[in-house]
């Protein structure tokens, strides 16, 4: 008996294999994403070494090599996402903490979502597209996601603040589609008790952002355009920053 396993893609994904979603046949219904992507490898020799640094998502989450997966799960193929150098959807309820829109964002209202009466600190990280980056004029950007797991990972992120640091809040709005210059693409909104936690919530909720949230952008130059990954060395986002 055969099983048939789908696999979506996102960000150049698409573009590189020429399809939206991979659909292959194997001989089980159970297999680690470690031999999952041994598989892919196999039918897309062309594409092994791209597979190579992607991850598995299976319902949302990432996975590791060793999980077991299996063929009615949701399962996507993730290259590596837009983390990088410092600085399908629509547009959620306006209270909800965690959110991706094709809308524009106004900084106000994430900023009012952690305004409670017990914190004295609140802080918002706006992340606008820049014109210029290693003398190449860039003329807008193109972000993609993948959003159910997007707002299930920003969440995470939120999580992981509240443990870190008690009592603080976190809300997150993102961009998708096209954002022209120095329009807003993210609004990460943090509230504390104090201000020393705030600062250091606001940073942390930025990095992990670019860690571990799927969510990707094209560069579009007047003669070109890129998708643009991950560029602070190895993507694992697995792992915890250790850096906080």
């Amino acid at each position: 008996m055969t099983y048939t396993w789908t696999i979506q893609l996102f960000a150049g994904l698409p573009e590189r294999f020429g399809v939206a979603a991979i659909t292959l046949e194997h001989n089980s219904d159970t297999i680690t994403a470690a031999a999952l992507k041994q598989l892919l490898a196999a039918a897309y020799p062309q594409h092994a070494a791209l597979i190579g640094i992607a991850f598995v998502a299976c319902n949302h989450s990432y996975a590791a090599d060793q999980t077991t997966l299996r063929s009615s799960d949701e399962l996507a193929l993730l290259p590596p996402v837009s983390g990088g150098e410092e600085p399908a959807s629509g547009t959620a309820a306006s209270m909800e903490m965690y959110v991706i829109t094709a809308d524009p964002i106004r900084e106000s209202d994430v900023v009012a979502k952690v305004i409670v009466p017990a914190h004295g600190a609140s802080l918002a990280f706006v992340g606008t597209t820049r014109e210029w980056t290693h003398g190449q004029r860039t003329v807008k950007l193109e972000y993609e996601a993948y959003a159910p797991m997007a707002i299930a990972t920003m969440k995470k992120i939120g999580d992981e603040i509240a443990e870190r640091w008690p009592g603080a809040l976190c809300a997150i709005s993102h961009r998708i589609g096209i954002v022209g210059l120095a329009e807003t693409s993210v609004v990460i909104a943090v509230s504390a008790p104090h201000r020393g936690d705030c600062y250091e919530a606001s940073r942390y909720a930025i990095e992990r952002l670019k860690q571990i949230v799927p969510i990707w952008k094209k560069e579009i130059w007047e003669d070109g355009s890129e998708w643009k990954g991950h560029q602070l060395g190895p993507w694992n986002p697995t792992v915890p920053l250790t850096d906080y």
